[in-house]
């Protein structure tokens, strides 16, 4: 029997005990801009840290295009006592990520010693760079953790640098899986929660994150638990505006299906008084 995959729910800071909030406390991947820019966001995750989650902090590349300054992501870490941050990186650039990596590497370590783990994302334009880059981040001494992007093009099915499943069964069907190293999904990406079904044969990997169950839940779209899933186009999270109350219960069912397919047994926390 496999261990599951932690899933991590992104919601709105508004929705964050409606949705987000974990019994037991677990995971949870937290956007950095916002634990230094929101005070019940910040708050929030601090508790769910009190509560035994593990935080990991984001540098904020994916939501504002650039990742945040190596002392920036320090702050928003120590703010929400995180345990992981993860390190800047470059959209399909395997040697552009490297560099932000390492550079960002050093500045946290000469900041903040070995407070946290660094958790490196796997970036790359082909699968060759993507071979290059992966053995790089195993060697490289301050990746702790090694993330690895939503796949986004369903026509290049197969490829290891745009198709997460072939990628996972390739590292672990080549023995190239370090158990020195903590494994992460970044996103749902274009099979959304039926990836996942997949993936939790792979018990090596931690986490995945997502914000698909509350935006398709606040649109009325429900998750099917065996698919198909074929997601509209949809707002960003940041975008998504006030919820209404009678789409709750399908976001949370949505929710459900997720860790269902991710294998996961944690359920919402009941809103604490």
């Amino acid at each position: 029997m496999t261990r599951g995959i932690d899933f991590s729910v992104i919601a709105p800071s508004a929705y964050l005990d409606s949705f987000v909030a974990q019994d037991p406390a677990r995971v949870h991947h937290v956007a950095a801009h916002q634990v230094l820019s929101d005070e019940a966001y910040r708050s929030f995750f601090a508790r769910e840290a009190e509560r035994g989650a593990e935080i990991i902090v984001d540098n904020g590349v994916f939501d504002l295009g650039r990742s945040l300054p190596a002392a920036d992501l320090v702050a928003a870490g120590r703010a929400v006592g995180a345990r992981e941050v993860i390190l800047p990186d470059v959209m399909r650039d395997g040697p552009a990520t490297l560099r932000a990596s390492e550079h960002a590497a050093r500045e946290i370590q000469d900041l903040a010693g070995d407070a946290f783990r660094l958790c490196a994302v796997l970036h790359a334009a082909d699968d060759e760079e993507w071979l290059r880059t992966y053995d790089e981040l195993v060697t490289s001494g301050y990746a702790g953790a090694i993330a690895l992007p939503a796949s986004r093009c369903p026509e290049r099915i197969g490829q290891l640098c745009r198709t997460r499943w072939a990628a996972t069964r390739y590292l672990e069907d080549r023995g190239l899986v370090d158990d020195r190293i903590v494994y992460r999904l970044l996103g749902l990406g274009f099979t959304g929660h039926l990836e996942l079904i997949e993936q939790r044969d792979h018990e090596w990997i931690a986490s995945v994150d997502g914000a698909a169950p509350v935006i398709l839940g606040t649109m009325g779209i429900a998750l099917l638990p065996d698919g198909p899933y074929d997601k509209p186009s949809t707002p960003r999270i940041e975008k998504l505006g006030p919820i209404p109350t009678d789409r709750f219960a399908l976001i949370r069912q949505n929710i459900d299906v997720v860790r269902q397919a991710a294998g996961s047994s944690v359920r919402i926390a009941e809103v604490r008084r």
